[in-house]
């Protein structure tokens, strides 16, 4: 991301940081970033494109850290809450921000859908990747598969948590809980994921 653009999305940050959603005004956002709103519209559609490109800085940071420390744990189980954690926590760190971010993910604006996919595709992958471990394979079918389905409980459980129905813990555990029910599946199943 070119320099401009980064001062804008920072600013739109900020500015979700203190108020949420309805605070990341376009226009507010170019006078702080001290750049012409022509020049904002000229790279960001809406409030919404605005917003995913904050989220994208925060899947590019969380990318880092789970390739530099991988989530720790002896069973995919134990590597999968331990990922759930760090992002839930990493989110969470800045409330008003990650209700905004969900806001504009839920936008349903066909031009964004992309952005959308990608993040969930970008999700997906490192939680696969988070399952095999050490496993020096490459995620299977049934690896994104499994990735898929716990990410939609995990994105599930923190719509939850940024419309005041459960906290923080909630998210982890319904997320555990659903991980232990699928990898008990496929370990009866025959179809375990742990390194061989």
């Amino acid at each position: 991301m070119e320099e401009r653009s980064r001062r804008i999305v920072e600013t739109a940050v900020e500015l979700a940081e203190q108020g949420g959603f309805e605070a990341v005004r376009l226009r507010d956002v170019a006078s702080r970033a001290g750049v012409a709103l022509g020049t904002l519209y000229r790279r960001f559609r809406s409030k919404e494109d605005l917003l995913l490109a904050a989220l994208q800085q925060e899947v590019d940071d969380l990318r880092e850290r789970v390739e530099s420390r991988p989530p720790e744990g002896d069973t995919p189980l134990e590597r999968a809450i331990a990922f759930f954690r760090i992002v839930t926590r990493a989110l969470c760190r800045r409330p008003n921000l990650t209700r905004a971010l969900i806001r504009a993910l839920a936008t349903g604006e066909p031009e964004l859908t992309q952005k959308v996919a990608a993040f969930h595709s970008e999700l997906m992958r490192l939680l696969a990747a988070s399952l095999r471990g050490a496993d020096a394979r490459p995620a299977s079918a049934r690896d994104l598969e499994l990735a898929n389905v716990l990410q939609h409980v995990w994105f599930s459980s923190l719509i939850g948590w940024t419309g005041g129905v459960h906290g923080q813990a909630a998210i982890i555990e319904q997320t555990r809980r659903a991980a232990e029910l699928l990898l008990e599946a496929d370990r009866a199943r025959g179809r375990d994921l742990s390194p061989r």
